[in-house]
């Protein structure tokens, strides 16, 4: 049987192979408010697009279709707490941005108008069509901002999922003598690497000016989920500001709403998934009484 018979929503193409189906995502339901109990394979596939090959999971069949938008060097896999109720709703599309996992290494700066095209060229590449639902975690929240407005007629709604906030780079200057030491440490051998200097984490700055350069975001619904949980690692003054520039993100739209997910730290996906999973419903309920 083709793989065309076999997954119906792929186009057929000579820049798209199936590599592995080997991980999986099992949860348990125990009671009505954590995830419910289900196996799902996650099949991973490549993409070939102008700047590499990216690794991609494309599950469920349904609208809005959802984009996961990793943070800084995340895998797929980063999302297996929410997958299975996610897929059951909507198309889903995950992917592994270069320099992650399987995906090729990358040969040019990684800033954020590179990874929005790259990722959008995919997207079109495998037949994942617009509008979408982003859900940027992190660093991926910088993208998922960039990728709103440059293609605001392509984004139904967005959940920033602890995401990272243009000012978040003013907050480096807090950091100790030793953490500033250290990061100095870890570019300097990055930059003998020849992929290692291109990673994203470099180019945060430039990201940041790219999001600047576009004054105009799309008055679509935006959710952001915020961790309420104390970083004793973070600075008070730190956190406060931090917390500033979450609120800050409402201001995006006239149609936003603010989930504190109070039992988590940074990774709300891992530590309390039907927070996660039901903001993301609640955005995509919003988008099809608009838009379907």
């Amino acid at each position: 049987m083709s793989a065309s018979a076999l997954f119906p929503h792929r186009k057929n193409s000579y820049k798209i192979e199936t590599l592995i189906c080997s991980s999986r995502i099992t949860t348990v339901k125990s009671s009505p408010d954590q995830v419910r109990c289900c196996t799902l394979a996650i099949e991973i596939s490549k993409v070939s697009t102008s700047r590499g090959k990216l690794q991609y999971h494309w599950s469920g069949n349904g609208k809005p279709n959802i984009v996961l938008i990793n943070g800084g060097s995340g895998p797929i896999e980063g999302w297996m707490k929410i997958l299975p109720d996610l897929s059951e709703m909507s198309s889903v599309f995950s992917y592994n941005r270069l320099g992650v996992s399987g995906s090729d290494k990358p040969q040019a700066p990684q800033d954020g108008l590179t990874i929005v095209e790259t990722l959008r060229e995919a997207l079109k590449t495998v037949g994942f069509e617009p509008p979408f639902l982003l859900v940027g975690h992190s660093l991926g929240g910088l993208y998922a901002n960039l990728f709103a407005r440059r293609h605001p007629y392509e984004v139904a709604g967005v959940v920033f999922l602890e995401s990272s906030h243009p000012k978040d780079i003013g907050l480096e200057k807090y950091q100790g003598k030793v953490v500033k030491t250290i990061n100095k440490m870890l570019s300097m051998f990055d930059s003998l690497s020849p992929h290692k200097q291109f990673n994203e984490v470099h180019f945060v700055k430039k990201t940041v000016e790219q999001i600047h350069a576009i004054e105009y975001f799309p008055d679509i619904p935006v959710y952001v989920i915020t961790g309420g949980k104390e970083n004793r690692m973070m600075p008070e003054e730190v956190r406060k500001k931090r917390i500033e520039h979450q609120l800050e993100l409402l201001s995006l739209s006239s149609n936003s709403k603010h989930i504190l997910a109070e039992k988590s730290g940074h990774f709300p996906q891992f530590t309390e998934p039907r927070v996660v999973i039901d903001t993301i419903k609640d955005c995509a309920e919003q988008i099809q009484q608009k838009t379907f």
